[in-house]
């Protein structure tokens, strides 16, 4: 960390740290960055400004898009992996997206570690959308969600589940703390000030901040806090969302950011950074208003692409005299791009025998295709489905 550049933070100051690097097998003393409280208001540039509208108004035509959908939480499932499988790729966790849609159908045992680690995420965001219809975006939440995400990971560790009780560092391990790229606050009182002082922050409504500002603020004093040991970023970009759900702005979580970040991953770090360092939110809030734009813009249009398919297929299946269970199955592509006759059979209570041969069925007509090339067990894709949900 460039010591330097933070010395005269406006948002922040250094405070002296010792301890002893357990990798290294040596002992350091360095400095740690510790945020000031988020503040009530910021400057913004008119072109700053016009960036964080045009987000407000995607958002809007983003829920206005997702309402017309005939049953809205189906695509809840293939946009939550989505952004499971890209958020943990900027945490340098891959896992391929197909695989993703397809887990729920691999036991957990047979599950690769990234999987394992890219679903706890799946599972973490569930949650998370369950416990904030009663709760507040806090701190007894973000503790078991954290939990969550680490489970069975090798990001799990004794303080799981709790705000971190060690020093961490952001940046190459086997450098050692001189050589990182960021040092946060030091665990203890100042990381539980600082946590309590965002939490405090984050659920005012006394303020005027527009609500894709509040997220992007919100975002950074998260990320410069780390209160975590692991899953900090993932957290992070999550809590994004709830903030949208709890406004109402949003009424289901399908809004991917990570995907966008991922492919500017070196400029999305270096603006969180620049604003420990100078103070300066304008760049940030731009470079997130954007990128909250684009993907509710994005999100719009795989819509209204997934509409028109389930339309093109259901004509097709009407034109074959294809009635009942079919016509459901159809129905349900848009959510569960990768299904099997056992799970659409358990979800609309028919025999197995109905639906492998419905199954078989679409798959003469073109609609399905089974992957797995297995006697037992087939996965079936929709080819057209798949398509645009696995669009970069």
């Amino acid at each position: 960390m460039d010591i330097d550049r933070f010395k005269n933070s406006p948002v922040g100051h250094l405070v002296p740290i010792s301890g002893h690097d357990a990798y290294l097998q040596r002992d350091y003393t360095y400095s740690a960055f510790v945020p000031c409280p988020p503040p009530s208001m910021i400057t913004l540039s008119q072109g700053t400004y016009n960036a964080v509208t045009k987000a407000a108004l995607a958002l809007g035509r983003l829920d206005f898009a997702v309402r017309r959908l005939p049953e809205p939480r189906l695509l809840v499932r293939p946009v939550l992996r989505r952004e499971a499988q890209s958020t943990s790729e900027l945490e340098g966790t891959y896992a391929a997206l197909d695989e993703v849609l397809a887990a729920d159908f691999v036991d957990e045992a047979r599950r690769s570690a990234e999987l394992r680690e890219v679903m706890n995420y799946v599972v973490a965001a569930e949650r998370a959308f369950e416990m904030i219809k009663t709760l507040p975006i806090c701190r007894r939440v973000l503790c078991q969600l954290q939990k969550i995400l680490v489970r069975e990971t090798r990001g799990e560790m004794y303080d799981s589940g709790e705000l971190r009780r060690r020093p961490v560092f952001i940046g190459e391990r086997e450098l050692g703390i001189e050589e990182s790229r960021f040092v946060p606050v030091p665990s203890g009182p100042q990381l539980e000030a600082g946590v309590s002082d965002w939490e405090t922050w984050i659920n005012s409504v006394e303020d005027d901040m527009p609500l894709v500002v509040k997220a992007a603020v919100g975002h950074y004093q998260f990320e410069a806090l780390h209160p975590f040991s692991d899953g900090n970023g993932r957290l992070g970009r999550l809590i994004v969302v709830l903030q949208m759900i709890e406004a109402q702005v949003l009424t289901y979580p399908v809004l991917n950011l990570s995907p966008w970040l991922k492919r500017r991953k070196e400029q999305y770090k270096s603006l969180l950074l620049d604003i420990s360092a100078t103070g300066d939110y304008d760049p940030w809030v731009r470079f997130f208003s954007t990128a909250v734009e684009a993907q509710a813009q994005d999100m719009v249009e795989r819509i209204e692409q997934l509409l028109t398919v389930r339309q093109q297929l259901l004509d097709l299946a009407r034109e074959n005299r294809i009635r009942g269970f079919a016509l459901q199955v159809i129905e349900d592509l848009i959510g569960y791009s990768s299904i099997t006759p056992s799970s659409m059979a358990k979800r609309h209570d028919v025999q197995y025998k109905t639906a492998n041969d419905t199954f078989k069925r679409l798959e003469g007509l073109g609609i399905l295709r089974e992957i797995t090339g297995a006697s037992y067990g087939r996965i079936y894709v929709c080819p057209r489905v798949t398509e645009i949900v696995l669009r970069p």
